[in-house]
């Protein structure tokens, strides 16, 4: 029965009155979870109340101590606004001088908490900032660091990740009758990232008050700043997203789930260098803008969701698998398409290099489902790179008009050097990347995946010496460039911070020192990669056992478990795990670490090395018992089980 005209013509008015949440509301409205009417220069609501309306973030809301005060102090004003009135009722025969109300009595909020507000961070007993305490004075633990939390506390994550966020995704509907579009429903739903901690009994703490949820997140995420963090130091493909900024992003009804479980799951994987080093940079100016504006990117994202539901719970059946190829076909077509019209280059290239890059955060060693070897999207990738003119725009950014190095150009770097060592070719922009190197430029390879530009630069150098030792080199010059390039790592280590622990006082994490330790330990990898090119090289003979050594002990100040960067260490784990011998401390090291990530070092790149190092173990162990001690390559073992994985 069809429905009357009256009740279709209700619901299209209500779809017409829905409208996304404002975020420009004041901050006391925020804390009160009310709506702002958002009156300048101050709301309706803190005027009557008598309290400071502020639409610039004021210091208190950064800290959880501070902003269960400020409320509190809200709900006393509120509650002296309501006795004045019960007070004026029961007197109403009160003449013109009866002294003001309470509410206009009581210290506004600028009284009781003078802006600028005095950082929280009190210091820890042995500080050296215990004595003459300056609250103007920014702590080195900086914009990564936590205050202090308050008692009794509830459990924390051991690393700070993201900032909550809200994205409205847009569902569209359509009905077809005999091929012809009958109806077309669209809906808007806003996706929030936020998730209750959980309390020591696995339960999500706070249930009832939600704003209490929003301030214990914040309270462990954001922090003022210690370090100088340069927010704008990539020159992205995209506007950065303004905190006021809404995405909404265009799903079937069907994919909702899966652009869900990317949010919650997927996103913290893929960038978590670059997020520690510029807090958010990732989400908020490289991959939610794409996914509203690039249908090719939208799709791979959803592809690689469901990739890693399928590895993460275990799903089986068609449907999951259907989804997997679904979206991943229809990224190749979008791809295809644009490429046909030779335009949008840059959207082109950054869903391409998604389509590369992202898998090597999802999916398990023993996926077979049908796909495009990762090298042939980067021939793509290449060509696009050229057409964008982006190898010149790194060399020389200022005649170029680029102030800061392409972000895709970064990423491209990444693959192009480590994916080298993969195929055992010269990387495509070797000679960008030796210009760079001899002129002390960089590419922002530091700053996008922990390791210093210097020494990604002499392992695209070691990857061509590689080649070229395949093509028949003589020894005596082999030697010779393995004696230069090991002086070139050598200085890498002048003027290099010490490495140590990457955490704060207050447990947050130091992203300069982060990117030191990284450093070394890729450092340590480029040593090893370059030894094992050495004529007669064994992987038992002292030197090389030492570097080993040497390794292990770097990863002790490398964050581990799940929201650690284990898995942004997916190249370096291979180099040196391939050249650990029985009894060595790696191993040991590396199990212990696999133990701690739990389920997740059983997928991505770091669960491809894991088997593969199984593999190589099992061969050269079995080998050295024989008296065999030249070993299997690691690379050999990957040909022999069909891999043609990018592992980094």
């Amino acid at each position: 029965m069809a429905a009357p005209k009256n009740a279709l013509s209700e619901a299209k008015a209500a779809a017409a009155k829905m409208h996304r949440r404002s975020r420009s509301g004041c901050f006391t409205c925020r804390l009160r979870r009310k709506k702002c009417e958002e009156g300048k220069p101050a709301c309706k609501a803190c005027s009557h109340l008598g309290l400071q309306c502020a639409y610039k973030r004021p210091m208190w809301w950064s800290n959880g101590e501070q902003r269960r005060q400020q409320k509190e102090f809200i709900k006393d004003v509120i509650k002296r606004t309501q006795l004045s009135k019960k007070t004026a009722q029961v007197l109403p025969t009160a003449n013109v001088n009866t002294p003001p109300s309470l509410c206009h009595s009581v210290p506004t909020s600028t009284e009781v908490f003078p802006d600028p507000f005095p950082q929280s961070g009190a210091p820890s007993v042995g500080s050296p900032f215990s004595a003459g305490w300056d609250p103007t004075y920014v702590s080195p633990e900086g914009y990564f660091a936590m205050p202090p939390p308050p008692q009794p506390m509830v459990p924390r994550p051991q690393y700070p990740m993201f900032s909550p966020y809200e994205v409205d995704i847009k569902t569209e509907r359509q009905i077809f009758v005999n091929d012809v579009q009958t109806r077309r429903d669209s809906t808007i739903s806003t996706f929030s990232t936020y998730q209750p901690p959980p309390t020591s009994n696995g339960m999500p703490a706070y249930p009832a008050d939600s704003w209490v949820q929003q301030e214990y997140f914040e309270s462990n995420s954001e922090s003022f700043a210690e370090e100088p963090v340069n927010f704008d130091f990539f020159d992205f493909s995209h506007a950065p997203v303004s905190p006021n900024h809404e995405q909404v992003i265009n799903v079937e009804d069907c994919d909702k789930y899966l652009l869900s479980h990317f949010f919650e799951k997927v996103l913290k994987l893929i960038f978590p260098i670059l997020d520690a080093n510029q807090h958010g940079s990732a989400r908020s100016d490289v991959i939610m803008p794409a996914l509203e504006s690039n249908k090719a990117y939208l799709h791979c994202c959803l592809s690689i969701a469901a990739t890693h539901m399928k590895a993460t719970e275990s799903l089986t059946g068609e449907q999951i698998d259907s989804d997997i190829v679904r979206h991943r076909y229809a990224a190749i077509s979008e791809l295809c398409d644009a490429l046909g019209q030779d335009t949008q280059h840059s959207q082109i290239l950054e869903a391409t290099l998604g389509m590369i890059f992202f898998q090597c955060s999802v999916g398990r060693p023993e996926d077979a489902l049908p796909d495009i070897p990762w090298h042939q999207h980067f021939q793509a990738a290449i060509s696009l790179v050229h057409k964008l003119d982006l190898p010149n725009a790194v060399l020389d950014l200022t005649a170029s008009g680029h102030p800061q190095p392409p972000f895709n150009m970064a990423l491209t770097s990444w693959i192009d050097i480590l994916g080298a060592t993969m195929v055992g070719r010269a990387p495509t922009f070797a000679d960008t990347y030796r210009e760079l190197n001899m002129s002390g430029r960089n590419a922002g390879l530091a700053e996008l995946m922990g390791c210093d530009d210097r020494i990604m630069f002499l392992i695209s150098e070691i990857a061509c010496l590689d080649v070229q030792k395949s093509e028949q080199l003589d020894e005596v010059m082999l030697c010779k460039y393995v004696e230069i390039l090991a002086h070139e790592i050598g200085g890498t280590e002048a003027g290099a911070e010490l490495v140590q622990s990457c955490f704060s006082t207050t447990g947050a994490i130091r992203p300069k020192q982060l990117s030191t330790n990284i450093s070394a330990v890729f450092r340590v990898a480029a040593r090893l990669y370059l030894c094992s090119l050495v004529p007669g090289y064994e992987a038992r003979q002292p030197s090389t056992c030492h570097l080993v050594s040497q390794f292990s002990d770097l990863m002790n100040f490398i964050p581990a478990g799940p929201d650690g960067f284990d898995r942004s260490l997916a190249w370096p784990l291979l180099i040196a795990g391939s050249a650990s011998t029985a009894g060595s401390p790696f191993r040991n090291m590396f199990t212990e670490r696999c133990q701690r990530l739990g389920e997740a070092a059983n997928f991505g790149s770091f669960g491809r090395i894991s088997e593969l190092l199984k593999d190589i173990w099992q061969t050269n162990d079995a080998a050295a018992l024989r008296g065999e001690y030249q070993g299997v390559r690691w690379r050999d073992v990957m040909q022999q089980k069909g891999w043609d994985y990018l592992l980094i």
